[in-house]
C-alpha cells in the first residue's frame, strides 16, 4: 500500500509540474560543471594556473559534469512532464557536455603541444565563453517561472556565442600579420597556437547548439 502511494504522488508532483524544478536544477548543475571548466581555461590563458594544475582540475570538474548529466539523463527516462520536450532536453545537455570535452581537451593540448596559452587572445575568448556560459545558466534558470522571457535570454546567449567565431576568426588574422612581421615562426609554434584558437572556435560552436536547443524546446512549448 505505502508502495502505490508514493508512486500516485509522484505521478501527480509530475503532472502539477513541479519536477520541471527538478529538471532545471539538475541541468543548471551541469552548466556550473561547465562553467568551472571554462574558468579553468580562463586562469591557464592568464598564467594564473600552470598546465598540470590546470589539467589535474579539469579532470574533476570533467568527472563532476559528467555525474551531473547522468542525474538528468536517468530523470529524463523515468518522468513523465519535462519543461520542454525531452528531445530537446536530452539536446541541450548532450551539447554543454560536448563544451566541457573540448574545454578539456584544450587544457590537454596546452600540456601535449607545449604551447604558450597566455595570451590576450585566449585570454578573451576564454572570457567570452565564460559569459556565454552564464547567460544560458540565465535562461535555463527562468525555464519553470518566467518562460515567456526565456526566449529573449536564449537569443543573448546565442549573440554572446556567435562572438566567439569572430573572435577566433580575428585571433588567426592577427597570427599571420604576426607570423609576416617576425619574419616567420616555427612551424610548430604556429600550427600548436592555431590548434588552441580553433578549440575555443568549437566551444564557441556548441555552445551555440545548446542555445539553439534551448530555443527549440521553448518555441514548441509557447504554442
Amino acid at each position: 500500500m505505502g508502495v502505490v502511494i508514493r508512486r500516485l504522488r509522484r505521478v501527480w508532483r509530475e503532472l502539477s509540474g513541479r519536477s520541471n524544478a527538478d529538471f532545471v536544477a539538475a541541468l543548471n548543475a551541469q552548466l556550473e560543471a561547465c562553467l568551472e571548466g571554462a574558468r579553468i581555461a580562463h586562469r591557464l590563458s592568464t598564467g594564473e594556473l600552470s598546465p598540470s594544475d590546470a589539467h589535474d582540475q579539469m579532470v574533476d570538474a570533467e568527472h563532476h559534469g559528467d555525474r551531473k548529466r547522468g542525474i538528468l539523463v536517468e530523470q529524463l527516462s523515468r518522468s513523465l512532464v519535462t519543461p520542454i520536450d525531452r528531445e530537446d532536453l536530452f539536446r541541450v545537455s548532450r551539447s554543454i557536455d560536448d563544451v566541457l570535452d573540448n574545454l578539456r581537451d584544450y587544457v590537454r593540448e596546452v600540456e601535449l603541444l607545449e604551447a604558450q596559452a597566455e595570451s590576450k587572445q585566449l585570454t578573451e575568448l576564454t572570457e567570452a565563453v565564460t559569459n556565454t556560459i552564464e547567460l544560458l545558466m540565465t535562461a535555463t534558470s527562468h525555464l519553470v517561472d518566467t518562460r515567456h522571457e526565456v526566449a529573449d535570454m536564449v537569443l543573448a546567449a546565442k549573440k554572446s556565442g556567435g562572438t566567439i567565431r569572430q573572435m577566433y576568426q580575428r585571433a588567426i588574422a592577427d597570427l599571420l600579420d604576426e607570423d609576416q612581421s617576425n619574419n616567420g615562426e616555427s612551424i610548430r609554434t604556429l600550427m600548436s597556437r592555431r590548434e588552441l584558437l580553433r578549440r575555443i572556435d568549437v566551444v564557441g560552436l556548441r555552445l551555440g547548439e545548446a542555445a539553439d536547443a534551448l530555443a527549440d524546446g521553448v518555441i514548441k512549448r509557447s504554442y
